[in-house]
């Protein structure tokens, strides 16, 4: 300090004194006192490019003082009348400058004031209206990853982030950017800005504001200057859009904002809040012990999980509302429904008495047509969530290079493969990839009649599994439906092991006893079974558990026929059961061959079966089996990043620890309402059997109303079981805790109401 009090008497007062350091984030700033005057004191690392920039900082300083009442810091001149200047300090050459110290509390020092928003609105405003008339080509020239147009640049930062949950919302909304924002921001008008207007670069002193610091101005559209403003006028605020509204109007009286810069202000927040984050954990490598550089991290971190749960096109018309503009009209959900049917079948059902019309998604939530978000409590099938960034983009790189069948050779076929064995027992080692769930059904079935040279099957009560011929016939749930085909010859169907409705209710003894009438059966048959498929939880059964020790004690009855063991994991499967990454680990055994689809390509079709060696060459003895699109390099690229996505994120431990906190709330919340009958399932596959009080009766009509209800809360799940009257949640595994408190806290005032 003495050393930098000693160069201020030398060059620029005698009489400075009382030196004190301020904080700063990548340069040192120090508060001086000079005969009664203050000032501010800043120093830079030497570069010819820093030096140039800041010499031209002191022209834009200089003009606005002569341009209009801005309250900015002006110059000082040092004793050689230079504005910038080159010093050296401890052997180390630094740039140095002196600027007049305003007086005031800073933004983030006061109480939030919505006056305060507008009059800082009106003061920006005429700021970029003066400033659009300032010429500056080193500022046209500067690259900063502070400047908006440069964000996606700074996607090279998100491996530095450390928390993979962080990491995945960044992720995101680098890809929303890209895809919706940074074609459109080119056409934009553009001048120099500010480039920095937070919380702690804006004073006020009564009235009047002031800006400090125009160390990150650039050329650069205008809306990142109110995007900027905005990001930190609402990213420690409870409900944000609340804290954009006055702002806005305000700064639309004096310079106009186009629609088209409205449009974009969703995606340029969320860029600002991520180029905050990346920073930060940056910061962290580069200079750990720096506070004031990750000051704004948790805040950013947390407006960030705030504003994926806002539509963009509902925060969009939120914002066009602030200044003035007419809501967008959106096409009733009655013209879309006809419009379906005019080309669609109507055995194409839709959900909810009212049903829903969406444009885009992120993870847990589903955003509508007319600017809604929807809290999704039920689609299993974006098992990693809806449209997560590292699913989409390892889709896009690999149709960008290579996308072939599985005649020609490509290394992602084995690799995939390889991944994905890795995740059996070692005798389930060879791998058939297919389209769909439902194909990989048809196949699994195929493979076991090849393999034993039967055709019966032994199938569970309301199991279902999948949409083809063969999926049909051996899906009690499609078969015995009244207008089903009914149950063919050579299919034959077992009791559910359902300890709340079955005959067996007590855990220790139910799945023996349920096994035991199951080998029964099989045993009277004239022809051996080639096979018993089922699922681990039978979803379409009301998402039943099979009763404990089931599978151990039914499995070896179905091998001594010489039948095979099918674990149809469809829905079960990829950690979502919390416990195990697969659901038949549950019951302690290890089946003959595995149905994998739904969550394996999050969505993309993709579907797999695995099996053992020997079944496989049973296989290979019959006619060519080959599938156009199974096991394509897309289709490969994109199930390496689900595993990849599970693995990093650690989504089956967040299915165990969020599910067993669900289904303690559910149980809660049985105790107040008798309506509630059961609660069951196992990590992120949720039942809730609603009956009658006091009985075991369905109470479909009850079931309906919550469904219902809570789809016009935006909560989507939905209900199953033979009556359709099990609620069943069966949710992105990103579901968060706080997300099952919503759906739990709505579900009771809905059934509070009743």
């Amino acid at each position: 300090m003495k050393e930098v009090l000693d160069l201020l008497q030398k060059e620029f007062h005698p009489e400075a004194g009382n030196i004190q350091r301020l904080d700063g984030y990548a340069n040192r700033n120090y508060r001086l006192e000079t005969k009664g005057k203050t000032y501010v004191l800043k120093t830079y690392p030497f570069h010819q490019e820093t030096l140039d920039l800041l010499q031209e900082e002191s022209k834009i300083l200089l003009e606005l003082a002569k341009k209009g009442d801005f309250r900015c810091s002006e110059p000082i001149p040092w004793k050689s009348r230079d504005y910038v200047k080159a010093f050296e300090l401890s052997g180390v050459k630094v740039i140095a400058r002196i600027l007049t110290f305003l007086e005031g509390k800073f933004l983030g020092e006061v109480p939030p004031d919505k006056a305060q928003l507008s009059d800082l609105g009106s003061y920006l405003a005429n700021l970029d209206l003066t400033l659009s008339s300032i010429n500056s080509y080193p500022h046209k020239a500067k690259n900063s990853d502070w400047n908006l147009m440069n964000f996606i640049g700074v996607k090279r930062l998100v491996e530095k982030i450390e928390d993979p949950n962080q990491a995945r919302l960044v992720r995101h909304f680098f890809l929303q950017f890209e895809e919706n924002a940074l074609a459109k921001l080119h056409s934009l008008p553009a001048q120099l800005i500010h480039g920095d207007p937070n919380e702690w670069n804006i004073l006020i002193k009564g009235s009047r504001i002031s800006i400090i610091d125009f160390g990150d101005a650039c050329y650069a559209p205008v809306v990142c200057e109110i995007a900027i403003a905005l990001t930190y006028l609402v990213y420690d605020k409870e409900q944000p859009l609340d804290w954009a509204n006055d702002f806005l109007a305000a700064y639309h009286k004096i310079r106009l904002i186009s629609e088209a810069e409205i449009e974009l202000l969703y995606y340029l927040i969320a860029a600002r809040l991520c180029t905050s984050i990346c920073k930060s954990a940056e910061s962290k490598v580069i200079d750990p012990e720096n506070e004031y550089a990750n000051y704004s991290e948790k805040f950013a971190i947390a407006t960030l999980e705030k504003w994926i749960a806002l539509s963009p096109e509902g925060v969009t018309q939120h914002f066009k509302k602030a200044i003035g503009f007419h809501s967008k009209k959106t096409e009733s959900i009655e013209s879309q429904l006809n419009r379906r049917h005019n080309s669609l079948s109507k055995i194409l059902s839709v959900s909810y008495n009212k049903p829903l019309s969406f444009v885009s998604s992120a993870f847990q939530y589903l955003y509508t047509h007319d600017g809604q978000t929807v809290l999704d409590a039920y689609n299993n099938i974006p098992h990693v969530g809806h449209c997560h960034p590292k699913v989409v983009e390892a889709g896009q790189r690999q149709m960008a290079k290579l996308n072939t069948n599985t005649r020609y050779l490509y290394d992602l076929l084995p690799e995939y493969a390889e991944r994905l064995l890795a995740k059996f027992p070692e005798k389930l080692n060879r791998v058939y990839f297919v389209n769909s769930g439902s194909a990989a059904s048809d196949l699994a079935i195929r493979l076991a009649q090849k393999h034993t040279g039967r055709k019966n099957i032994l199938v569970m009560e309301h199991g279902y599994h999948g949409n083809t011929q063969i999926g049909i016939e051996v899906s009690d749930y499609k078969f015995s439906n009244p207008k089903g085909p009914g149950q063919e010859s050579h299919i034959f169907k077992t009791t559910i092991p359902d300890t709340y409705l079955g005959k067996y209710s007590d855990l220790e003894t139910a799945g023996k006893l349920y096994a035991n009438d199951a080998i029964q059966e099989i045993e009277v048959l004239q022809e051996q079974i080639a096979a018993f498929i089922t699922e681990p939880i039978v979803g379409c059964g009301g998402q039943v558990p099979l009763a404990p020790g089931y599978l151990k004690e039914l499995y070896p009855a179905v091998r001594a026929q010489g039948g095979i063991c099918i674990s149809d994991e469809v829905q079960t499967g990829f950690g979502r059961t919390g416990d195990h990454f697969w659901g038949y680990e549950a019951q302690d055994v290890i089946p003959d061959m595995v149905v994998l689809g739904k969550p394996i390509g999050n969505g993309h079709p993709l579907g797999a079966v695995i099996c053992t060696q020997e079944i496989s060459e049973s296989f290979e003895q019959g006619i060519e089996f080959f599938s156009s699109f199974g096991g394509n390099p897309v289709s490969c690229a994109i199930g390496q990043s689900v595993l990849d996505v599970i693995e990093e994120e650690g989504l089956q431990q967040n299915a165990k620890n969020v599910g067993d906190y669900y289904m303690d709330l559910f149980r809660e919340l049985a105790k107040e309402h008798p309506s509630i009958g059961d609660v069951r399932g196992s990590g992120l596959f949720i039942g809730v059997e609603i009956v009658e009080p006091g009985s075991k009766n369905p109470n479909q009509k009850l079931a309906s109303i919550i469904k219902n209800g809570l789809r016009d809360q935006n909560i989507l799940i939905s209900t199953d079981g033979p009556n359709d009257n099990v609620l069943k949640t069966k949710p992105p595994l990103c579901f968060s805790r706080k997300n099952a408190e919503r759906v739990v806290e709505t579900m009771d005032s809905i059934l509070k109401a009743q």
